[in-house]
């Protein structure tokens, strides 16, 4: 559809074009990350929509490793929205802290994964030419970004704590990445996200002085 084009222009920032795709995609994502900081149920919902039009972004933009993450983020979003929704004991604790051998564990999973996700993605223009004939954009530092945010949407899925140190590191890196190639609108929403990752992080540590 014409409208989902990232050559349909909606506006224009400091001569900056913002097509309605990254609009949209950038507003819905602003929402999921503020509910999510609020420890809000409709961060799932506003979630789905961000998945849609990102999607399509990063297909056109040749950020694959992003393109790909989208998938994930949709099984994982379904996921912590019904885990979200259950009435357990587990839930009504809500928040907790990783052990220190699942932060490990977690570090572990993001380093394996970038170096992986890196060559492949670095090489995915000659493994599938029909379907990526441009090779992939800064392959490795978006395979990071892939892999770290598996890892923190997972650990925001189960309400622990860490996903929030692991957000502010992510968003650092992709407000630079997405700078160097030329998606700014893009790039400025990550520094509203590192904003308010930080903020996730300052109010989930005062529910947890609640409980």
């Amino acid at each position: 559809m014409q409208l989902f084009d990232i050559e349909n222009v909606a506006f224009e920032i400091l001569s900056y074009p913002v097509s309605w795709t990254e609009f949209f995609g950038v507003t819905f994502g602003l929402f999921a990350v503020y509910f999510a900081s609020r420890a809000n149920i409709w961060t799932w919902a506003t979630g789905l929509a961000n998945i849609f039009f990102m999607t399509i972004l990063f297909y056109n933009v040749q950020l694959y490793a992003d393109m790909f993450l989208q998938i994930y983020y949709l099984g994982i979003t379904l996921y912590g929205w019904y885990h979200w929704k259950r009435k357990t004991p587990e839930n009504e604790s809500s928040i907790k802290y990783l052990s220190p051998k699942n932060r490990l564990i977690s570090l572990g999973i993001i380093a394996v994964g970038t170096v992986i996700f890196g060559w492949f993605f670095t090489n995915i223009h000659d493994l599938f030419p029909k379907f990526f004939p441009v090779e992939a954009a800064f392959p490795y530092a978006d395979s990071f970004i892939m892999t770290g945010s598996i890892v923190a949407q997972f650990l925001l899925a189960r309400k622990r704590i860490e996903n929030w140190y692991l957000w502010i590191a992510i968003d650092i890196f992709a407000t630079y990445i997405y700078y160097k190639k030329g998606v700014l609108f893009l790039s400025a929403e990550y520094l509203i996200f590192l904003a308010l990752a930080v903020y996730g992080l300052l109010n989930w540590k005062r529910e947890m002085q609640k409980v």
